[in-house]
């Protein structure tokens, strides 16, 4: 068991990656053979064949040499030496598109012709009076881009996606009298990002971030008591902003976004104008401010948050997550966690670090947040056969062997580890050391055949991971709904796969479970357990959707057979910042209804929806779901997948059932 580390701890934990061993020979054949690893080979080979161009100065760019000009209009103070407050100086106002030319990313490069693979810019008027800071607009970092400054490192672009201001302290020695070099170095990999304006402050990093100081206070509308909260904290623009904050908190903090677990926050921001958002994940809205920060003002904003969802009597679980502290990547510490957890809402959260037993109870105590949530104890076991969670474990339970090679013996040695109720697959569709559970070499997509399938005793699969999502949205469901019509009887989740605290939000894939949830602190976890295992569960991201047949049976219930006509009432809710566009009913995998919605953005209840349906003569399952667009506000953004197939990949809320089994007329028909 892993729990509250002491230094030593921490030290002596094996960084365990996302994959272990070997892949097996015919996983390797498979690699070789699929049209889209080939496709992916050969763009790696093209882009390293035009990145070895560019080190010889046969494809590169002309480096611009750019002087020092005030942000300010000209009645400013354009020399930000000669004020007590230091100005932001505008090095160069573009914005850098860098790339591979003819090998987008993403389908929305397509056609536009990067500026270079890396950027190389002379900077000339710098005067600093000791360390400085320079500031770099980034959006759509994926990979690791070096930052030079003279030859020498600065650090790397931040690896997330969506806009942000990263900061980098120049010291004062490093810079020249004459022209100074910036450089934004590519890495190997495929990345389309887009960085500028530039901008430079003669002060510290810490200095800049002073200048300004913002009390912030989350508190619930309905009791006027401060609650766990995300503070979220963006520019004119969209990009998260750097700031500070004042020693002696507990706060989750990374550009832009802090996280609370007292409802409280006193901040330092550089002046400027702000847009402010405070959020506590899917179950409440979101209060928004716009807040301007002036040197010598102090500012305190107060934020109420509604609950706009009802779950009662659902427990909102995240059956997936990861510490850094534990698994040894990722960027979110231990104690990090807890505020976030409690900051998104979750009600239960399984401690999953890689083929390690953690244990939240002592931090979150530690933390203030022990009474918004129950922990459990868990182990993503990380083979080289699949992934695969394990919960709930005893405190003094060992790890299962996770260098076995084969599902029988691996599952039944995840059984004997003392408390395991329910073992999941993870990411089925991910690659990790050359193996996916669904490469075609194992599993029939169309018939849900799978070469495994005498050993496939697990009890439920992922269908929907926030920080492993796919190209098509929609392509682990069809997995899932092939197995169960082969007579799997695996439930499907929801869950995060979190290593982050930001650029993979905790909680905004999860799952809700059919059990008392009147206090967050003390939920009956073998309840919970119960209620996955019998398929008592929805599945949620950004969208919460419940079905009811015939007035009486609900998620994971048996409709008995009848020749009487069947009423399916679906019902889908959602925060005010979240949209349904269409429900859909599939039978036994098949699309049989579908009901275009009108204008949902009201909380609560955005639609419900009811069908007749002809009762079945065979055996059936009827699975429910809704989908809209994505969130565009900054303090939810879906990530994209990070192992993509394709150009395309439309981000999109998804909340989804669980079967209900419909038993059919036809006498002596076997039950599901």
């Amino acid at each position: 068991m892993r729990a509250d580390p002491t230094p030593s701890a921490r030290g002596a934990h094996r960084p365990a990656g996302r994959a272990l061993g070997q892949p097996k020979p015919q996983a390797m054949q498979w690699i070789m053979l699929s049209p889209w690893f080939k496709h992916l080979c050969w763009r790696r080979v093209i882009a390293c064949l035009l990145i070895s161009l560019g080190s010889l100065g046969l494809a590169a760019q002309p480096s611009p040499e750019i002087s020092a000009v005030s942000s300010l209009s000209s009645s400013a103070t354009t020399s930000a030496t000669n004020s007590p407050i230091a100005e932001v100086i505008v090095l160069d106002s573009n914005a850098y598109h860098l790339g591979v030319d003819g090998l987008p990313e993403w389908r929305s490069f397509e056609g536009r012709h990067p500026h270079s693979r890396e950027l190389h810019l002379a900077l000339r008027g710098l005067t600093p009076t000791g360390a400085s800071s320079l500031l770099i607009r980034q959006e759509d970092v994926k990979e690791g881009w070096e930052v030079r400054f003279n030859q020498r490192k600065l650090g790397q672009l931040a690896t997330i996606e969506q806009a942000q201001i990263t900061v980098f302290e120049i010291p004062g020695d490093w810079v020249r009298e004459d022209a100074n070099q910036l450089a934004i170095l590519a890495p190997k990999a495929i990345d389309d990002i887009v960085v500028g304006p530039i901008q430079w402050v003669n002060a510290p990093t810490q200095a800049y971030l002073q200048q300004g100081s913002v009390h912030l206070t989350a508190r619930d509308r309905a009791t006027g008591q401060a609650m766990p909260a995300r503070f979220t904290l963006t520019d004119a623009s969209g990009a998260l902003v750097p700031m500070g904050a004042a020693p002696g908190q507990h706060l989750a903090m990374r550009p832009g976004v802090a996280y609370t677990g007292n409802g409280q926050a006193q901040l330092s921001i550089p002046r400027g104008t702000y847009r402010l958002y405070a959020s506590r994940g899917f179950e409440y809205g979101v209060a928004r401010e716009l807040i301007t920060v002036r040197p010598g003002e102090p500012l305190s904003v107060d934020l109420a948050l509604e609950r706009e969802v009802d779950t009662t009597g659902w427990v909102a679980a995240d059956t997936h997550i990861h510490t850094r502290t534990f698994s040894g990547h990722g960027d979110a510490t231990l104690e990090e966690t807890m505020l976030s957890i409690a900051g998104e809402g979750i009600e239960l959260a399984v401690a999953t670090d890689h083929n390690d037993h953690t244990d939240y109870r002592g931090s979150a105590r530690a933390m203030g947040v022990a009474n918004t949530f129950t922990p459990v104890i868990g182990n993503e076991v990380t083979t080289a056969i699949g992934h695969f969670n394990a919960f709930p474990i005893d405190p003094d339970a060992s790890p299962p062997d996770h260098t076995l090679k084969d599902w029988a013996n691996l599952i039944q040695a995840m059984r004997r580890v003392s408390g395991v109720r329910a073992i999941v697959l993870n990411h089925p569709r991910n690659i990790h050391g050359g193996f996916s559970p669904m490469a075609s070499e194992w599993f029939d997509s169309r018939t849900g055949e799978h070469a495994w399938a005498a050993a496939m005793s697990f009890d439920g699969m992922e269908v929907l991971t926030s920080a492993a999502l796919q190209s098509d949205p929609m392509l682990l469901f069809r997995d899932w709904f092939a197995l169960l019509n082969q007579g799997h009887r695996l439930v499907g989740l929801g869950s995060s796969d979190t290593h982050d605290i930001h650029r993979y939000i905790l909680g905004q894939g999860r799952t809700y479970l059919r059990c008392k949830d009147h206090e967050p602190s003390a939920i009956d976890i073998e309840a919970a357990c119960q209620a996955l295992l019998e398929g008592r569960a929805l599945i949620s991201m950004g969208l919460w959707v419940d079905m009811v047949v015939n007035h009486g049976y609900g998620v994971g219930d048996h409709v008995p057979s009848s020749k009487d006509p069947l009423e399916v009432r679906v019902n889908v809710a959602g925060p005010s910042w979240t949209e349904a566009q269409v429900v859909e009913l599939y039978q036994d995998g098949q699309r049989i209804r579908s009901t275009r919605l009108g204008q949902t953005t009201q909380a609560g209840i955005k639609a419900q929806v009811r069908w007749t349906l002809r009762a079945p003569q065979k055996n059936a399952y009827l699975v429910a779901v809704a989908r809209g667009p994505a969130v565009a506000e900054p303090f939810w953004v879906i990530p994209r997948p990070y192992q993509h197939t394709s150009l395309d990949y439309q981000a999109m809320v998804i909340g989804a059932t669980n079967p209900i089994w419909l038993d059919g007329s036809t006498p002596g028909e076997p039950a599901r």
